[in-house]
């Protein structure tokens, strides 16, 4: 009985904790979410403000927020370029370490920036803006050179990868059209070869020939036209070697009849009464 009651008391426990860790995990994710929502809201506020600022306040604070502006933009744009590049290249994960050292003087550069906007010397404020344009100069040049080139990186794996897919396509293309191939010229035998070279030998050597039968065996010419008003003559032909019809000799319409064989048993016919 009390083995069992020890077990019961173990699970309860096992439950509350696991109860408590997970109220603690969903308590946590909820305080990040609202933190990261504050922090994007204060930041938009922000840069809607030094928007404005830029444009309705003349001289060192407009030219100050117009710094800042630039500066916060060009370090967010890296910042989320080199952290989306990251998961997919572990390579750039030096430059991410070179962009949060960077990111440390940018954070630094924004804080002056900050406080130099309530600064009430405005003398002393167009002395020192010289030195701090030329900073955000620096610092932005640095950011956006990192993040172009994790954006050419990214481009030239992609084209890669697209010539490489294109010729894998194209030889795909071309087994499956296997039928258009052209198909190679047979290559003539010896024997066909060597008989159309001698063919073709002998028929030099006769043509070279005088008097040679090929002259003789020349086709006859066509013959000429009929005059216009003889539309019922027929074509004459010149005369050749055939033989004419006269020459042959005249064969009777009607064969004469032969004499018919007799048999011993056959009877003798009866001749064939007057009366």
């Amino acid at each position: 009985m009390e083995a069992v009651i020890a077990v019961f008391a173990l699970l309860f426990v096992l439950i509350l904790g696991l109860g408590a860790y997970a109220t603690v995990k969903v308590v946590g994710a909820a305080k990040r979410g609202v933190d990261r929502g504050i922090t994007q809201a204060r930041r938009t506020v922000e840069d809607h403000t030094l928007r404005a600022k830029s444009f309705a306040q003349p001289g060192a604070a407009g030219e100050l927020a117009q710094l800042r502006l630039k500066l916060r933009t060009s370090m967010r744009a890296t910042q989320d370029a080199l952290q989306a590049a990251v998961a997919e290249d572990e390579s750039l994960k030096e430059s991410l370490g070179l962009f949060e050292r960077l990111s440390a003087h940018g954070h630094e550069l924004d804080g002056e920036l900050r406080r130099l906007e309530s600064e009430p010397d405005r003398a002393a404020l167009s002395e020192r803006l010289p030195g701090l344009r030329e900073r955000t100069e620096q610092i932005t040049h640095s950011a956006d050179s990192l993040r172009w080139a994790a954006r050419d990186r990214a481009r030239r794996f992609a084209d890669d990868d697209l010539d490489s897919l294109s010729a894998q396509i194209d030889l795909e293309s071309g087994a499956l059209r296997h039928w258009t191939a052209p198909e190679p010229q047979p290559a003539s035998s010896p024997q066909s070869a060597s008989s159309g070279q001698s063919a073709a030998s002998g028929q030099h050597a006769s043509s070279s020939r005088p008097g040679s039968s090929s002259q003789s065996a020349a086709p006859p010419p066509w013959p000429e036209a009929p005059p216009a008003d003889a539309t019922t003559a027929g074509q004459t032909w010149p005369d050749t070697e055939q033989s004419s019809p006269e020459q042959e000799p005249a064969r009777p319409a009607i064969t004469p009849p032969a004499a018919r064989p007799t048999y011993p048993w056959q009877k003798k016919p009866r001749p064939e009464s007057t009366t």
